[in-house]
C-alpha cells in the first residue's frame, strides 16, 4: 500500500485530486453507498462544510501575522483579476455572439463558473507549492464563494441586497485560526497537521457530490468552459500578479506566480449559482437547468486540469530561479527590519 501511496503522490495536487476522483466515481456508480446513515455518510457525502471549516481553521492558523499585508495584497489582486475575466468572457458572449451564447455556452454558466474558485483546491496546491502568503489569500479569495459576485454581473440591481454576513460567515474560519495561531504557539503546532488531514476527506466528500453524467448531453460543453476557465482565469491572475511584484518593486527571484494559478478554478458551490439566480430573476429560470450541468462540467474539468499548470508553473519558476520561499524570506526580513527600527513598538 505504501508504495502505491507514493506513486499517486506524483499526480499533481494528489492529495486534493484523488480523493475527489475517487468520490465522483462512488457518487456515478453506486451513489446509495454513502447513503446508509450514521457516520459513514455524515463523514464521506454531507459533512463537507464541516470539513472545509474545519480546515480554513488550521489553514488559518499557520499564517503568521507578518506575512498578513502581502496575502490581503495578493487576495485583492486575484479576486479582482478573476472577477474582471470572467465578467469581461460572460458579457462579451451576451452582447457580441449570435443568440447571446458560444457554442451553446450561457453567459449565466461562462461568469458563474469563471468567476467562483475552488478554495479548497487552491490552499492544497499553495500548500504543496506556495507559500504562507499564497495560502494566506484564501481569506480575500472567499469572497467569490456563492452566487453574489454573478448576481453584480448580470446586473440583478435591486433584485437582492448583498448578504455581507454571508461574506463573513464564509471567512470566519480562517480568521478564527489566524487569532489563534498567532495568539499561542501552542495552537498553532497543535492544529499544523490538520493542513494536510483533513484535505482528502473534504475532497472526497466533494467528490461524492460530482455525478459524471453531466458530461454528456447538454453539459458536455461545460468541458469547454472549463478549459477556458483554467486558460483565462489562470492568465489573467498570474498576468495581475506579476504586475503586482513589478510595482512593488520585488527582486526577480521573489516574484512568485503560483498563487494566480491555483485560482484557476470552478467551485463546487458554483454547481448551485444558476439555481440561486433563477429564484431571484425567474426569467432565467427556462435556462437554469443548462447552465447547472455546464458549470458542473466545468467544476470536474478544472478539477483534473488545473493542478498540472500549478505543477508546471512551479517547475518553470524553479528551473528559472523564482521561488516561493524567497519571497516569504524577503517579506519576513522587511518585517523584521520595520520592528527594529527606533521608536517601534509591537505591542
Amino acid at each position: 500500500m505504501d508504495a502505491f501511496l507514493k506513486y499517486l503522490a506524483r499526480i499533481p495536487g494528489a492529495l486534493m485530486i484523488v480523493p475527489l476522483f475517487l468520490g465522483a466515481v462512488v457518487a456515478t456508480f453506486a451513489p446509495q453507498a454513502l447513503e446508509i446513515g450514521s457516520f459513514t455518510t455524515a463523514l464521506f457525502k454531507s459533512g463537507t462544510p464541516v470539513l472545509i471549516g474545519l480546515f480554513f481553521v488550521c489553514v488559518g492558523s499557520q499564517i503568521d501575522v507578518r506575512a498578513a499585508v502581502p496575502a490581503v495584497e495578493k487576495g485583492i489582486v486575484l479576486l479582482l483579476a478573476k472577477y474582471g475575466i470572467a465578467v469581461v468572457s460572460g458579457l462579451s458572449v451576451a452582447f457580441l455572439m449570435p443568440n447571446g451564447t458560444l457554442w451553446g455556452l450561457l453567459p449565466l454558466a461562462i461568469i458563474a463558473a469563471m468567476s467562483n474558485s475552488n478554495g479548497s483546491l487552491y490552499v492544497a496546491l499553495t500548500s504543496q507549492f506556495g507559500n504562507k502568503s499564497d495560502k494566506g489569500a484564501i481569506s480575500i479569495l472567499s469572497i467569490n464563494d456563492g452566487p453574489f459576485l454573478t448576481m453584480i454581473a448580470l446586473g440583478a440591481a435591486g433584485l437582492a441586497e448583498f448578504p455581507a454576513m454571508a461574506l463573513f460567515s464564509a471567512i470566519f474560519p480562517m480568521i478564527f485560526g489566524f487569532i489563534l495561531g498567532n495568539t499561542s504557539p501552542m495552537a498553532r503546532t497543535f492544529l499544523a497537521p490538520g493542513e494536510k488531514l483533513i484535505i482528502p476527506f473534504a475532497a472526497f466528500a466533494i467528490g461524492a457530490g460530482i455525478n459524471f453524467g453531466v458530461l454528456l448531453g447538454s453539459g458536455a460543453v461545460g468541458i469547454l468552459l472549463g478549459l477556458a476557465t483554467v486558460a483565462f482565469s489562470g492568465g489573467a491572475a498570474v498576468l495581475c500578479l506579476y504586475v503586482w511584484h513589478l510595482l512593488r518593486g520585488h527582486p526577480r527571484p521573489t516574484r512568485n506566480l503560483i498563487a494566480g494559478a491555483a485560482e484557476a478554478s470552478t467551485a463546487g458551490n458554483a454547481i448551485a449559482t444558476p439555481a440561486a439566480i433563477a429564484m431571484i430573476d425567474p426569467s432565467l429560470a427556462p435556462i437554469q437547468g443548462i447552465a447547472t450541468a455546464q458549470v458542473a462540467a466545468a467544476v470536474v474539468c478544472t478539477a483534473f486540469t488545473m493542478p498540472f499548470l500549478v505543477a508546471w508553473l512551479a517547475s518553470w519558476q524553479k528551473r528559472n530561479g523564482i521561488s516561493p520561499d524567497a519571497e516569504e524570506a524577503m517579506y519576513e526580513s522587511r518585517s523584521l527590519a520595520v520592528s527594529s527600527e527606533p521608536g517601534f513598538s509591537g505591542g
